[in-house]
């Protein structure tokens, strides 16, 4: 059985201590450590090795949760928990990288079935945030074949040749998948749905 080395990193003491003693229950989950800044986390990132990293947005000091994402995505899988649903700061810490997003108040069966999924390489978005919806939900099967188009460099004008619509409903297929992944543009649209695992990089081959 393969163990998830996890860290846990929350300034609250009483919720990283019981977040620490929940995870403890399970076989398959190795607490590594708890930090309570993103200071004290990259002080002992190397002596730790977590492979699955649970970060508070709201972290006291110059580092908040969306910053320390945004150093340590590249080595870590980061599941971002959050005490209240802001959809600017949801956007900037999955833009940051996080791979998955998690209320505080959400049963503890959400965090667990998160840390699980994103230690094996999946994005995970709480089903129950108000204006959150669970990876790829809302994008209909139309608008999943425009953004493989995409996601593949077509223009347009081919997208609409190679699907057999028009270009106007192209632009508008694409309009609402931006709008629905919270995407600034249609690079930043492919990048959410690479990770939130709406689009699979083997798929576009």
């Amino acid at each position: 059985m393969s163990v998830i080395r996890l860290a846990i990193v929350d300034d609250h003491r009483v919720v990283s201590r019981s977040l620490s003693a929940y995870f403890a229950l399970f076989e398959d989950i190795e607490v590594a450590g708890i930090a309570h800044s993103g200071e004290e986390f990259l002080a002992n990132l190397e002596k730790w090795r977590p492979a699955v990293a649970v970060v508070d947005l709201m972290l006291p000091g110059g580092m908040d949760g969306i910053a320390l994402t945004a150093r340590v995505a590249g080595s870590v899988r980061v599941v971002a928990l959050t005490a209240s649903i802001d959809e600017h700061r949801r956007v900037a810490v999955l833009q940051a990288g996080a791979a998955g997003y998690v209320r505080k108040n959400s049963d503890p069966e959400i965090l667990l079935a998160a840390v699980r999924a994103v230690a094996a390489g999946r994005s995970y978005i709480d089903p129950e945030a108000n204006g959150v919806r669970a990876a790829g939900e809302d994008v209909s099967p139309r608008e999943l074949e425009v953004l493989r188009e995409l996601a593949r460099g077509c223009a347009n004008k081919e997208i609409a040749a190679r699907l057999h619509i028009s270009e106007e409903t192209v632009k508008t297929h694409v309009s609402k998948v931006l709008a629905k992944l919270g995407a600034e543009n249609r690079a930043d649209a492919i990048v959410q749905a690479l990770r939130r695992g709406i689009l699979v990089l083997e798929e576009l081959d």
